[in-house]
């Protein structure tokens, strides 16, 4: 089983920043995919980034490419989304997750996750 517990939400001005954390613990695994999703207030859920966690690679939405950039830590087991340039649409729930068997094709569905953290909130005030 894999735990993962966000933190690093809040308000905030648009144009500010804010950065996201996820820390993994449990049953972790080298080949895994680590991502970030958001659910805003009567919309589905909606991939926002992630990142392969063996290779680095990354992959983003196009609503936040360019100003979102998602890393991780391999020794703490952590995921971080640096948000940059926020906008009031960016308000939101953001939800960290984990794919066990990552496909790239696959990378920006919801489904295709294994585990769920418990969400955080993001608020931008215009």
């Amino acid at each position: 089983q894999v735990q993962l517990v966000e933190s690093g939400g809040g308000l905030v001005q648009a144009g500010g920043s804010l950065r996201l954390s996820c820390a993994a613990s449990g049953r972790t695994f080298s080949s895994w995919a680590m991502g970030w999703f958001r659910q805003a207030p009567g919309k589905e859920r909606e991939f926002v980034a992630t990142i392969r966690w063996n290779t680095g690679s990354t992959y983003y939405a196009n609503s936040v490419k360019g100003r979102f950039v998602i890393s991780r830590d391999n020794a703490k087991d952590t995921v971080y989304l640096q948000m940059n340039s926020l906008k009031p649409e960016d308000t939101a729930v953001y939800y960290c997750a984990v794919a066990r068997n990552p496909i790239t094709s696959t990378l920006r569905l919801v489904h295709k996750y294994d585990y769920w953290g418990q969400g955080t909130q993001v608020t931008v005030s215009s």
